[in-house]
């Protein structure tokens, strides 16, 4: 894993604004045309050129002098600036070669800093918390996710139980609807449960897709994701717990019974409508419409019964 960190320089540092401030459209433009630089759609690379949207996602993680944060894909720096401004200590991590040294020469005047090369997905990221961030008060992850790794690069970050106070990250408004989704309408479903599991979600503004170079297809979100000191339910067995979330929506039009009876087996049908009976759930229901308090029942009444799927 190699890494670069902006070094001490006598530069000021740019001001929200300011002449030095990246994520606004000339100065990206003029980024772009200075290093030559082509998106790589693989990559899902689209920088946000509007201040007030930094201004609100960096708010929006509560940082401070003693804090740090971790950023994922990093761009051409605009979010990472606002960061370095408010965090005792910031980590990047950026998969694309061609950004780091465009990242050393724009984050210069930032020793707070430090630019890590590399695949969030494949980073052992306890490890990097220990490179980087031991001291801070708390960390928060703070990013412009791209589209296709969000829900990986989430999920790892949730289930590797990191010490996480906020996890706050513009991704597609769709999925953050999800994310923040409550049981009975057609959002939630096991991104729902999974997310509100670990963290307390809470939306906080829409980002329309014309404030970014190269322009999306589809608008965004800024999610704010408070990370709970422990679980929202007590359960046994997590992988468990998320076997049965995931076998009650496999089929979202069929009923919890129709579901659960493919994942326990047709010969086991009739041991099930006893469990639900007893349990108090009906079978009749669809799994959108449960409660996490109900999946925790469900899934721990299941697992006393010898069912793990």
């Amino acid at each position: 894993m190699g890494s670069t960190s902006g070094g001490a320089t006598d530069k000021p540092q740019a001001k929200p604004g300011g002449a030095g401030e990246v994520g606004t459209p000339k100065r990206t433009k003029e980024i772009i045309g200075k290093y030559g630089f082509s998106f790589k759609k693989s990559l899902g690379q689209n920088f946000l050129i509007d201040g007030n949207i930094l201004s609100r996602i960096v708010d929006a993680a509560e940082l401070g002098g003693g804090t740090g944060a971790l950023e994922i894909g990093p761009g051409i720096g605009a979010l990472t600036q606002r960061l370095a401004e408010k965090a005792g200590k910031v980590a990047a991590i950026e998969i694309d070669q061609r950004l780091i040294p465009i990242l050393g020469d724009i984050l210069a005047d930032k020793p707070n800093v430090t630019i890590v090369h590399g695949d969030v997905l494949k980073i052992d990221l306890k490890e990097l918390f220990r490179e980087q961030f031991t001291g801070c008060e708390g960390v928060s992850v703070v990013a412009n996710l791209p589209y296709y790794v969000t829900t990986p690069i989430l999920m790892k970050l949730l289930e590797e139980k990191l010490p996480l106070r906020h996890i706050v990250v513009m991704i597609q408004k769709e999925v953050a609807e999800r994310m923040a989704a409550k049981p009975g309408g057609k959002e939630y479903g096991s991104l729902s449960v999974a997310v509100q599991y670990y963290c307390e979600p809470k939306l906080v503004c829409t980002v329309p897709h014309t404030v970014f170079i190269p322009q999306p297809n589809v608008d965004s979100a800024v999610i704010k994701l408070s990370v709970r000191d422990k679980p929202a339910v007590d359960v046994p067995d997590e992988e468990h717990f998320f076997r049965v979330v995931q076998a009650s929506f496999a089929q979202r039009r069929k009923t919890l019974m129709n579901n659960l009876t493919a994942f326990v087996g047709k010969e086991r049908r009739e041991e099930l409508t006893a469990l639900l009976a007893r349990i108090g759930i009906d079978p009749g229901r669809r799994g959108e419409t449960l409660s996490l308090d109900e999946f925790a029942l469900l899934s721990t009444s299941m697992l006393e019964a010898g069912w793990r799927g």
